[in-house]
């Protein structure tokens, strides 16, 4: 419903002289999506300083039937942070106070509106290490993160930002404020309300604050890059790697010959450690408490090669040498426009049957667009791939967009035939709710359904994102 005039002055009141913005052009950063792909429209933008304001926003909201969008970094690729016309931005990029840092006990309480990478920085100068690590962690927010379930790179050994937070502020739809802000490792007094928030991209309750995990500072790291003797002996050499490296690797990326290439041919700092280049590379890294870490690297590439899982490798010597590695991590992100427009998709399957999926996907693609470029990269130690597709070189760029919603039912179908996800990590938002309605079961659906019912009757939290509409 539109808000009267008296609701819009109490909603401005509530915040300070540069925390409420309507003009449209000091809007437009906040009706966006990152990609720019998707706009939207809003009442207004409100940016509240504390908790306490963004409790007294959604209390009217509320009671007004006004629908609220809450937004962190604006770094989503789902457009979960976009709003319609009619709704209320509510931007925690002002919440962003560090409120204490526990070295003793591993923990760090923040604020939503924490820039990951300044959370890292306070953890590191604590001796501590954060391990949440994403492309956009000099812009996204820790709100964001855990409202979307955020992965990264660090994922096989640190697990997602679930498996990093141990408590959670939250407001709820209609005002009040849930402190859940606990640094405890064990607490079964209940249901573990804590895990309904998290990854529920702001349907259920505006997350504020945060108690997240660390862990001890690595001493050692040791960088390899791997060429598989084929994609499948990826899962036996990834089982072997657990072995090595003081813990196994913290992250196990698969990078493709397409995308390297196209990385090293047009973007600085990027330079082919082998000629031919493989078909596949894996790019590993581990983290180790002493220097012994490389010669665990070292030894683990030894045993690979003698079992016929790598053909060859790269040992990063330096840091330089490293930094140098996952460059061509970055790179490959970065070299994809080079290929013209994208067809992204974040799926995941069981690392046993990578190796499997991928083939029969682009034999499939193949046979459905020929010419079509998978450029398939990603999480390989967690199954969790990247898939996008890059257009035959000589296909129009609107044609082949059009093409996307029958290559995309093609990749969504073989991913569940596998048991596998078309939402790893990304999240929902508002442009994969027909992918909910298509690939989730009935009872799956309508287990959802509730908890939003009980938790934001009204509907006022994200309108539109995630569930779809009943049928």
């Amino acid at each position: 419903m539109k808000p009267d005039a008296a609701s819009l002055t109490r909603l401005r009141a509530v915040v300070d002289a540069t925390g409420w913005l309507d003009d449209p052009a000091a809007m437009a950063p906040y009706l966006a999506e990152s990609r720019g792909r998707l706009h939207g429209e809003a009442l207004a933008v409100a940016r509240p300083r504390t908790t306490a304001e963004v409790a007294a926003l959604v209390a009217i909201c509320h009671e007004q039937r006004i629908g609220v969008v809450p937004q962190g970094g604006n770094t989503g690729r789902c457009g979960g942070g976009v709003p319609a016309a009619g709704q209320l931005v509510i931007a925690l990029e002002r919440l962003n106070h560090i409120r204490a840092v526990d070295a003793a006990g591993d923990t760090i309480t923040v604020e939503a509106g924490c820039i990951l990478a300044d959370v890292q920085a306070a953890a590191r100068a604590a001796g501590r290490l954060l391990a949440l690590s994403l492309g956009a962690e000099g812009s996204c927010r820790i709100g964001g993160n855990l409202a979307t379930n955020a992965g990264g790179l660090n994922v096989l050994r640190y697990g997602m930002a679930r498996e990093q937070c141990l408590g959670l502020e939250v407001v709820l739809a209609d005002g009040r404020v849930w402190d859940g802000l606990r640094r405890l490792r064990k607490d079964n007094t209940g249901y573990d309300l804590r895990d309904l928030f998290i990854g529920s991209e702001g349907t259920l309750g505006l997350i504020t604050a945060a108690v997240l995990k660390l862990q001890p500072l690595p001493r050692a790291q040791a960088t390899a890059l791997l060429v598989p003797a084929s994609l499948a002996a990826v899962p036996a050499l990834l089982a072997r790697a657990r072995s090595y490296g003081d813990g196994g690797p913290s992250r196990f990326e698969l990078l493709p010959r397409l995308a390297l290439d196209t990385a090293c041919r047009h973007l600085p700092g990027c330079r082919a450690p082998f000629e031919p280049l493989p078909q596949w590379m894996l790019l590993a890294g581990f983290d180790g408490r002493d220097p012994r870490v490389q010669a665990e690297v070292e030894a683990l590439l030894a045993a690979a090669l003698e079992a016929g899982e790598i053909v060859d490798a790269v040992l990063a010597q330096s840091g330089a040498q490293a930094d140098a590695l996952w460059r061509l991590r970055e790179a490959i992100v970065e070299a994809q426009p080079l290929l013209g427009p994208s067809l992204k998709h974040d799926l995941a399957v069981a690392v046993a049957d990578l190796p499997a999926f991928v083939e029969q996907a682009c034999a499939a693609l193949a046979a459905a667009l020929p010419g079509v470029r998978p450029y398939v990269f990603g999480h390989a130690g967690d199954g969790n791939l990247h898939f996008n597709l890059s257009p035959p070189p000589d296909m129009a760029p609107a044609a082949f967009l059009d093409a996307g919603p029958r290559l995309r039912e093609l990749l969504h179908g073989l991913v569940a035939g596998f048991g596998g996800s078309f939402a790893a990590e990304h999240g929902i938002g508002r442009i994969k709710t027909g992918e909910m309605a298509r690939w989730k079961s009935p009872v799956e659906l309508e287990l959802m359904r509730r908890v939003k019912a009980a938790l934001d009757p009204e509907g006022i939290l994200n309108p539109g994102k995630v569930l779809p509409p009943p049928a």
